[in-house]
């Protein structure tokens, strides 16, 4: 199919930005102009799991590694349609809404809070986004 109409092939994104995923995934997948970013802990780029740091080191961290793979992805903050947390402790709501604001400002994408028990290696929060590429400036 021709055109521009036609379907494109799914894209797995990778960037030395974040880390690299610990099973069987990528970092994220674009397929066409929409760009899924798998769930991210607050695990530094360089692989340092960064479980029993502050909260809000966690969120800062977990949403930097989001920003790093849409970026790589061809897309940026200002084009993030959607973020889904997973928070341990609907105690740290506040503290991920007040540094979640700072980083996105006045672009506020759609989001949802999901307060869990419990996360993976003992992590505190979990990231994942729904992100549109940039469009081609003519």
């Amino acid at each position: 199919m021709e055109g521009k109409n036609a379907v494109k092939s799914v894209i797995r994104v990778a960037t030395d930005s974040a880390p690299e995923p610990a099973g069987h995934y990528c970092q994220a997948t674009a397929w066409n102009d929409l760009i899924f970013v798998s769930g991210q802990l607050a695990t530094s780029a360089d692989g340092e799991q960064n479980a029993d740091k502050p909260f809000e080191t966690q969120v800062r961290q977990a949403l930097g590694n989001i920003l790093a793979i849409v970026r790589e992805a061809g897309s940026d903050p200002e084009h993030v349609l959607r973020i889904t947390a997973y928070i341990v402790g609907v105690e740290n709501w506040p503290v991920f809404n007040q540094v979640y604001a700072e980083i996105f400002g006045d672009i506020r994408p759609a989001r949802a809070v999901v307060p869990v028990p419990e996360l993976h290696l003992g992590y505190s929060i979990e990231l994942e986004a729904i992100a549109v590429r940039r469009p081609v400036q003519a």
